[in-house]
């Protein structure tokens, strides 16, 4: 093992003991991407230097934990695969009875409240039957999500996620780069702290999101993953992940595609 590669190690190690985060479960290639971040942000040149800064500053060690939670989102990310989940969402609220939907992890909140829009928006889904359930394991990024209020930067344009709307008004009041979801919205949506790769299985979710974890995830955790996920469906229940992941080879006897291209699948 190189020096290098020694002191990155010895930082997770630290990471993981001193700052009660779970390195284990991500993949060094991920987490360094992220450390190597914050880094370049304080001006710090290796990674013993940079352990000495989180010894030093609980301000740096708040904003490496926030780094490594994963909460890259958007609205109708993927656009196309969100025109796919029309007819699930028509066919669940066609049965006469509330529909449950599950986020996770639903980082600042727009993956649920994308799902509320277009329930809204689509006069062939009984919205007033979807409820909703967002949830991460960053309490900060739910606070966040909790107030709903979103800002267009450099680097994201609300107004264009929203495009796949027919009417982003409809559901969005803009006050010139800040864009906070309307109640007829939020109501439909609530969250939670939950940790999906300790946490306990839910119950009886009949869709439940998982886009854009895995790709983070060392793969000896996406089963137990994955393990949840079922547990947490009703039978027949829907499952959609991300569109550049795949289901483990242990858990594709448990599922069974609807769209395979859009990643929807089916509890068997």
């Amino acid at each position: 093992m190189s020096a290098e590669n020694r002191q990155f190690q010895q930082l997770l190690g630290f990471i993981e003991a001193e700052m009660d985060f779970e390195s284990g479960f991500y993949n060094d290639a991920y987490l360094d991407r992220r450390i190597t971040a914050r880094m370049r942000r304080t001006d710090t040149d290796s990674y013993r230097a940079y352990k000495q800064l989180l010894r030093r500053e609980d301000e740096e060690r708040r904003a490496l934990l926030d780094s490594l939670s994963i909460n890259v989102t958007g609205f109708f990310r993927n656009p196309e695969a969100w025109e796919a989940l029309r007819p699930v969402l028509r066919e669940l609220t066609a049965n006469n009875r509330d529909v449950r939907l599950w986020s996770a992890p639903s980082a600042d909140g727009r993956e649920p409240y994308s799902a509320a829009m277009l329930a809204l928006d689509d006069p062939d889904i009984e919205a007033r039957r979807v409820d909703i359930l967002g949830t991460d394991i960053n309490a900060d990024v739910l606070e966040a999500a909790r107030e709903a209020t979103y800002e267009t930067s450099h680097t994201t344009n609300i107004a264009e996620e929203l495009a796949p709307l027919s009417d982003y008004a409809e559901y969005v009041e803009e006050d010139g780069n800040t864009f906070t979801v309307k109640d007829s919205v939020t109501e439909l949506v609530s969250f939670e702290q939950h940790d999906l790769i300790r946490g306990r299985a839910k119950r009886d979710f009949d869709l439940v999101f998982c886009r854009n974890l895995l790709i983070y995830i060392d793969s000896e955790f996406k089963v137990p993953i994955f393990e949840t996920i079922r547990g947490s469906l009703c039978e027949g229940g829907y499952l959609m992940i991300g569109m550049t992941e795949t289901l483990p080879v242990e858990c594709r006897d448990d599922f069974e595609p609807v769209d395979k291209q859009h990643r929807i699948y089916r509890r068997v």
